[in-house]
């Protein structure tokens, strides 16, 4: 079958990118280390430079790049194809601003700077909670619209209090650290990180992989999804839950990173036919490619421009969004 093979191909030309560039990600940096002694500098024990760079900072900021990039990318491809809106993406349901609230916490109390891995643990708690008070809101079987409101409603709530934390700071330093820690980046992450970090968004890309046929169906309508034995209710149910899991995971070992769910998608959604359950892990793949370049884009300008991760994926994401509003408002007139 043509659509298959093309599917096929697509995967696996996007997965040789994401090999090519996780090899350049971890070759690329202050020092170079060529390609060759990659493998052995991995495995090997720690004794060396190249051992010693490669296992404590650069195989954990490339195995983050992956997985924060690929869940960001999924997330917005399954809440897209959950809320029928070509401009959703990961915070329009409050999850990102909640994670970010609660990382902030632990910045603006000191508790970070006593228990690192407390900062991850507030930022999931954040997320989980975001969901709890969605779910609250606008109950289990809540149509879109009501969806959408609710989620507004806790992003803006949470950024409120993101702009409270920053105002009431106690001191210059901890706010120097919030701003930071908001503008997103993978740099000074370790393997405790990954070790937090992939489980949750292994689980919520696991979750939103399972909705592929049920989107599909869904793409057709509501009643004809329910025609085909597909249990809405069910259904956002996994993909809010696999987005609350993902995002908030990546948010918590990586800040706040925007627009890449609302990007990725978009770029390859007319590459799999404009099928939900093709878009999905294509998106997935999609993610971690944007966000590895976007990554090592930072990396070779370090010596001239200093950047934080997400601004970079903002002013990619910005122009974009803003071409897709002036898209949909020609299709709508």
């Amino acid at each position: 079958m043509p659509g298959e093979r093309a599917r096929a191909w697509l995967l696996t030309g996007l997965g040789l990118v994401l090999l090519a560039l996780a090899g350049a990600s971890l070759g690329i940096g202050y020092v170079a280390i060529p390609l060759h002694r990659i493998p052995g500098a991995l495995l090997g024990p720690p004794g060396s430079a190249e051992a010693l760079i490669l296992q404590e900072l650069r195989l954990p900021r490339t195995l983050l790049g992956m997985a924060v990039g690929g869940t960001l990318g999924i997330a917005g491809a399954g809440l897209q194809g959950l809320l029928r809106n070509p401009l959703a993406e990961p915070g329009v349901l409050g999850i990102s601003n909640s994670a970010a609230l609660g990382a902030v916490l632990t910045l603006y109390t000191g508790v970070a700077a006593v228990a690192p891995l407390a900062l991850p643990a507030s930022a999931m708690a954040g997320a989980l909670l975001a969901l709890l008070v969605l779910y609250g809101l606008a109950g289990r079987e809540a149509n879109v619209q009501t969806l959408i409101l609710a989620g507004v409603a806790i992003s803006s709530l949470a950024g409120a209090l993101i702009s409270v934390a920053l105002n009431l700071a106690p001191s210059p330093h901890a706010t120097t650290e919030i701003l930071f820690w908001l503008l997103g980046s993978l740099a000074d992450r370790g393997m405790d990180h990954v070790a937090w970090g992939l489980p949750l968004m292994g689980l919520g890309t696991l979750l939103l992989l399972s909705t592929g046929r049920a989107l599909d169906a869904l793409s057709m309508g509501e009643e004809t999804a329910r025609s085909l034995g597909f249990h809405l209710g069910s259904l956002r149910f996994r993909v809010i839950v696999g987005a609350t899991l993902g995002v908030g995971a990546g948010v918590a070992v990586s800040g706040s990173i925007g627009f890449v769910g609302l990007v990725v998608p978009h770029i390859l959604r007319p590459l799999v036919g404009y099928q939900p359950a093709r878009l999905l892990p294509a998106s997935a793949l999609g993610g971690a490619i944007l966000l590895l370049l976007a990554d090592l884009g930072l990396r070779l300008a370090a010596d001239r421009v200093d950047l934080k991760l997400g601004v970079v994926t903002a002013l990619v994401g910005a122009p974009f969004f803003l071409h897709l509003v002036l898209k949909t408002r020609r299709m709508t007139v």
